[in-house]
């Protein structure tokens, strides 16, 4: 039995096949996506855990790869900071072909005199033992100062921010390097003790030209070791820390300063 012949769609205009529609697409926007996905959550929430858990892995392995390790700084003193960095090659670019000679001797933090410990600590950072890195009603004063003044006059940071920076990071001002130094300002305080942050911070932190750390700063300044400093010499050196290549502790500012200063301390 011959079979029929296939139905043949009529013509159209000009003698052409009529021209198919194209399918209506749905709709796509945020508000479908959002609901799409909450029943996908409903209808595979193990499924949708283990992928935001493993999302969350790579995310925090992916950002400790790109960050410098600290654990080693519990033991293990470090080298040449990244201020030490870049105080050596701005002489170098400055001096061609002369020696960048820089001044620093590594004590304990129990051979640093504690009137110099209690010095910096009261003028830097006096809530350092009771914060975890951020003290952020520091953060809301000096917000408070920069806008009476109309400008960026007061930074607000912790010692162990000022460490993190002076360990790994740049002066440069941008959004990735606050996130950077926040990150790393938040591991030191998870790894080190309070007592072993102020130790470091003591030995690299800049006390003037090629000048790092307690003891170089104690020995150029004042002629004796760091465990030797009395209240006013410490109170002079914690009062030098903001500007360290600009104040020196006989200018007038830094007596005034100091002076002050000394009534906080016991």
């Amino acid at each position: 039995m011959a079979r029929p012949a296939p139905e043949i769609p009529s013509a159209g205009q000009g003698g052409r096949p009529p021209a198919r529609r194209a399918a209506a697409l749905p709709a796509c926007g945020w508000g479908e996506s959002l609901r799409r996905y909450a029943a996908h959550l409903r209808q595979h929430p193990v499924r949708s855990l283990v992928r935001w858990a493993i999302a969350l892995i790579l995310l925090d392995t992916l950002r400790y790869l790109a960050l410098p390790p600290v654990a080693y700084l519990t033991s293990i003193n470090p080298g040449e900071t990244a201020m030490m960095e870049l105080r050596r090659e701005a002489f170098e670019d400055a001096h061609p072909g002369k020696e960048w000679k820089m001044r620093q001797r590594w004590q304990p933090l129990e051979r640093i005199s504690p009137w110099l410990r209690q010095a910096v600590v009261a003028s830097e950072d006096d809530r350092f033992y009771e914060h975890h890195g951020f003290d952020f009603k520091l953060l809301w004063q000096a917000a408070e100062r920069n806008w009476e003044k109309g400008r960026l006059a007061a930074g607000g940071s912790t010692i162990s921010q000022q460490l993190a920076k002076n360990l790994w990071f740049s002066p440069e001002r941008s959004l990735l390097r606050k996130l950077k130094e926040a990150l790393m300002t938040m591991r030191l305080e998870w790894w080190l003790e309070k007592d072993r942050i102020l130790e470091i911070y003591l030995n690299v932190v800049e006390w003037g030209q090629g000048i790092f750390g307690a003891e170089a700063a104690a020995r150029h300044y004042f002629g004796k070791s760091a465990a030797a400093l009395g209240k006013r010499e410490a109170a002079q050196l914690a009062v030098m820390l903001p500007a360290p290549l600009k104040r020196s502790p006989r200018s007038p500012l830094v007596q005034r300063l100091s002076s002050r200063l000394m009534r906080r301390m016991y």
